[in-house]
């Protein structure tokens, strides 16, 4: 048996370490560190709930958007106070901004520099990749650079900034569009569209959507998209970085409002051999293997106490969440099997392939809807409700970020923050081996991933740990 740690990775956001046993040229065991303890939740003790509004958000500079969301769902559900029709859809469009921005730099700058390698030096695809995504130079890199600032001329409109916008409130968004403004989203979503249709996919998105099977997805050559699909098809990305086949959704962009039933962009729910609704009763942190104090205990309840002695025991960061004792995958993927689209669930398993073709099927997915979304504003309705904070409540926010699931659970006590406990996509994806030495999603994924003598950085476990883009950020918080 033989050991490798490999990390800190590059292009990651935070730190990560990930410790290899290695037998018979593959990946024994793996266990996934998370080495840099921040301590957002402890830095909230104490505050003015709204307080949350400006803090979280400073988790990451990645995801603030996603943060603000959380914590504005969890001070409203406190306040008993829900966003207007036009206040909850504006803040769904602005929150699709930013996940789809980050699906463009995950693909274009994170994932697919790594097949310029020269390891790859020989195939048929290796000069395109040098042409399109060698790091700082590529043509892709520079187009995708590009298309995301126009888009992000959206924020700059109705979030005010970004990151760390403080545009989304509890009772919906600061900014009332006028007649101008909702003109100037249209058009800067008509660009984006011919962005992706002429570079990422070569294709309308239409066409790349209605498609159904895998065989299918492997023969797209159009766009970088196909030049994607001949790699995994070629180096077997299916096969590599399987998971469990359990996937976990809180709904992505929840638009209901005004005391209505739920609905969502993407679906909530779970997946394990069949949907099933959400039920987070059986969610548990458990701090085993974390250098964390404390009982396993459903986040409304939980606690961040760091183990300053380290035990030997611990080898993270991170606590482990578990639903019903359960391991479950979150991200784009899982986005898009909850909501029943027939070609997530083609690549259900599918490894590193899936979980990039998830990420690539929900960027022509949500653009679609940020679209239906951009036609529907009224300048002339209400985009904020007033509410008021009281000094005792309970309240949860449950949102999808771009690597998936993230929820805020929050408890006010004389006007203040008494608990704040926050699970973000990257805890579940990374979390260390539970009491009963069950591993987490990326770990368990891990095992089997081929490793050539001599490699510092197998190739394999860097195509598997990006496939799940990592926020190492958030995962401590």
């Amino acid at each position: 048996m033989t050991k490798l740690v490999v990390g800190p990775f590059n292009r990651v956001e935070g730190d990560l370490e990930v410790r290899l046993e290695i037998a018979g040229g593959a990946v024994a065991q793996a266990h996934v560190n998370a080495p840099l303890y921040r301590g957002f939740e402890r830095m909230l003790v104490g505050k003015d709930p709204r307080d949350a509004l400006t803090i979280t958000p400073r988790i990451c500079g990645i995801c603030s958007i996603s943060q603000s969301a959380a914590a504005a769902r969890a001070l409203g559900a406190a306040m008993g106070l829900s966003p207007t029709p036009q206040g909850v859809m504006m803040a769904a469009l602005i929150h699709a901004v930013e996940n789809v921005s980050d699906h463009l730099t995950h693909f274009n700058l994170f994932f697919m520099p790594d097949f310029t390698r020269p390891v790859y030096a020989g195939r048929s695809w290796h000069g395109r990749a040098l042409q399109r995504f060698t790091p700082m130079e590529g043509s892709a890199q520079r187009a995708c650079v590009a298309a995301r600032a126009e888009l992000m001329h959206i924020l700059g409109l109705m979030a005010g900034k970004w990151p760390h916008t403080l545009a989304l409130q509890p009772g919906g968004v600061t900014r009332a569009p006028g007649p101008s403004e909702r003109l100037r989203i249209r058009s800067v979503l008509r660009g984006f569209r011919r962005y992706l249709e002429e570079v990422v996919f070569g294709a309308p998105l239409e066409e790349f959507v209605a498609l159904a099977g895998l065989g299918d997805l492997l023969a797209w050559r159009s766009g970088d998209a196909g030049l994607f699909f001949e790699i995994a098809e070629t180096l077997g990305l299916a096969q590599l970085g399987q998971g469990g086949d359990r996937y976990l959704s809180f709904g992505a962009y929840p638009l209901h409002s005004d005391g209505g039933a739920p609905s969502y962009g993407f679906a909530a729910g779970i997946w394990e051999g069949e949907a099933r609704p959400l039920d987070l009763r059986g969610l548990v942190e458990d701090p085993s293997h974390a250098w964390m104090l404390g009982e396993a205990r459903h986040p409304a309840y939980g606690e961040t106490r760091p183990d300053e002695m380290m035990r030997e025991s611990a080898y993270s960061w991170c606590k482990a969440p578990r639903l019903d004792g359960r391991v479950f995958e979150t991200g784009a993927l899982a986005r898009q099997v909850l909501d029943g689209h027939p070609l997530a669930h083609a690549m259900r398993g599918a490894g590193v392939l899936g979980r990039i073709g998830g990420r690539l099927l929900e960027l022509a997915r949500t653009q679609m809807l940020m679209e239906r979304w951009a036609e529907a504003i009224d300048p002339a309705a209400q985009f904020m409700q007033q509410g008021k904070m009281p000094k005792e409540g309970v309240g949860v926010g449950l949102v999808e970020a771009a690597r998936g699931a993230l929820g805020h659970w929050l408890r006010i006590e004389r006007g203040v923050i008494a608990s704040y406990q926050i699970i973000a996509p990257t805890t579940w994806n990374f979390s260390p081996r539970d009491a009963q030495g069950v591993p987490g999603a990326l770990e368990a994924a891990l095992v089997g991933a081929p490793v050539q003598e001599g490699e510092e950085v197998p190739v394999s476990v860097q195509h598997i740990v990006r496939s799940f883009d990592p926020c190492m950020a958030c995962t401590v918080h």
